[in-house]
């Protein structure tokens, strides 16, 4: 294992959240909850389970305080819900979540689409959903989305995405993530981010969150470990996008992740057979094929070498 390689690295998994909301149909919350537990009975310690937005804009997340209700705490899992404004942590917090996310886009076109605010304001509404979060002893972290490239104004400066950074640093946020959003990041772009990052926030946690939309995900989550980050999102299957970012297509799929992280030596106490198991059970619930490799290909067990 090379010496710049960390011994493990965490895994969020975000597909029962980022990877479902991009379904063209609804999946059933009895549905949900077995992705979600066969997810932590492979090892899954943080997992995003629901998003508390508007169900007119995002119908696939309308049963959140369901899933949330149904699901039995388990010790050292963290379920996670994404909130894009107040009325959604009120929500998330009334669900019992135990972490939080909120996503603030590095373009105002994007975060405008997306979240009906500019830029400026959604770190404003982010600064008293920290503050909330922490009186009611609830994780807080948030995203810096659309950190490579917006699809309505192109090329987004690193100086951009770090001066967020630094703006919603002042919450105290337990971590940070950069989000590629839209897939358009490359391994050079994901070492200079962190390293601007950490220049500007030393002892701030990062996390990172790619899209393999064309095919640039897993190169990019080798960077980012390679760079000294030491969690990364994924979601089973690969399935996954934003629903309003063009052809913004497929997060990285967890078990290709891990499958490379273990043949790099490096541990994520996930169980990669359990992974692909519920890969392959996702594609036949989802009825159609999914991007993850594993779940076509399979595991790889080298022969003894004296075999």
């Amino acid at each position: 294992m090379s010496e710049r390689l960390p011994k493990s690295v965490e895994i969020v998994e975000v597909g029962p959240r980022d990877g479902l909301q991009n379904e063209p149909t609804v999946v059933g919350t009895a549905t949900k909850l077995k992705f979600i537990n066969d997810a932590l009975d492979a090892g899954i310690r943080r997992i995003e389970v629901a998003s508390f937005v508007n169900p007119k804009r995002v119908p696939q997340m309308a049963d959140a305080e369901d899933v949330l209700r149904a699901l039995l705490p388990r010790e050292g899992v963290q379920f996670v819900g994404l909130v894009l404004n107040r009325k959604g942590f009120e929500r998330a917090r009334a669900a019992g979540c135990t972490e939080i996310g909120m996503a603030v886009v590095a373009s105002d076109t994007f975060n405008q689409r997306n979240q009906g605010a500019t830029t400026a304001e959604s770190i404003t509404a982010w600064s008293g959903i920290a503050r909330a979060a922490h009186a009611a002893g609830i994780r807080a972290q948030i995203t810096v989305s659309a950190a490579f490239g917006c699809p309505f104004e192109g090329d987004v400066p690193v100086a951009r995405v770090v001066e967020i950074a630094e703006r919603v640093a002042d919450a105290g946020p337990f971590e940070i993530a950069i989000a590629d959003t839209i897939g358009v990041g490359v391994p050079s772009q994901v070492s200079e981010i962190v390293g601007r990052v950490r220049e500007r926030l030393p002892s701030m946690p990062l996390r990172f969150h790619f899209h393999n939309t064309r095919n640039t995900g897993l190169a990019n989550a080798y960077a980012a470990v390679e760079a000294g980050v030491r969690v990364l999102d994924a979601s089973i299957g690969g399935i996954g996008g934003c629903p309003f970012a063009p052809a913004a297509t497929g997060n990285i799929p967890t078990e290709d992740l891990v499958f490379m992280l273990n043949r790099m030596g490096v541990a994520t106490g996930i169980d990669l057979e359990a992974l692909i198991r519920t890969g392959r059970w996702l594609q036949d619930q989802l009825g159609r094929t999914i991007p993850g490799m594993l779940i076509k290909a399979g595991n790889f067990h080298p022969r003894a070498a004296n075999a």
